[in-house]
């Protein structure tokens, strides 16, 4: 892994922003240099969220995502705006959900039931940002599944770790 850049998009209390968050982690324990930062409209809850975090082996210079490595839409309002800058070296994940214009340029398209998972398999569907990060580890290849339960257990609130391990399980099995 020589540079990564992440974009993870969703609307405001979709928890992409803590995904980001838990993904710079994870990189890091594994000994990789990361830089993460966020926005998100002036509504809290609701608004247009992006969510971003660059990964390297080497030190980072230039800590703003210019061209996405990985780009996460969660709704369609955040794929139909953040797909406007990316290009062919850029792997699309997007929910089920979502249609993906035809027009847009991609290395490589996922598409899998993020949002789906968290509300029908898991049971809330606040999880759905656990389940992204299961699926963003699997398609990265960043830490063991051990490694990221640990991570993620440090950022989830004491009381919700059954729900959490259960919603990361099911991202992981995403991809199988």
């Amino acid at each position: 892994m020589a540079r990564e850049e992440l974009r993870l998009t969703g609307s405001g209390g979709q928890g992409v922003i803590l995904a980001t968050i838990i993904l710079a982690d994870i990189a890091l324990q594994t000994g990789k240099n990361v830089a993460q930062s966020q926005a998100y409209g002036p509504e809290a809850r609701g608004g247009l969220c992006k969510a971003e975090v660059v990964i390297s082996d080497e030190k980072i210079g230039f800590t703003k995502v210019m061209n996405p490595t990985l780009l996460l839409a969660l709704t369609q309002a955040s794929l139909d705006s953040f797909t406007k800058t990316i290009d062919e070296n850029c792997v699309l994940v997007a929910d089920s959900s979502l249609v993906v214009p035809e027009n847009i340029k991609y290395k490589k398209l996922y598409q899998y039931p993020i949002l789906a998972t968290a509300k029908e398999k898991v049971g809330k569907s606040f999880t759905a940002n656990i389940v992204a990060v299961g699926l963003l580890n699997g398609i990265l290849g960043l830490a063991s599944r051990e490694e990221v339960k640990e991570t993620v257990l440090r950022y989830i609130p004491k009381g919700t770790e059954e729900i959490n391990f259960k919603a990361l399980e099911e991202g992981f099995n995403l991809l199988k």
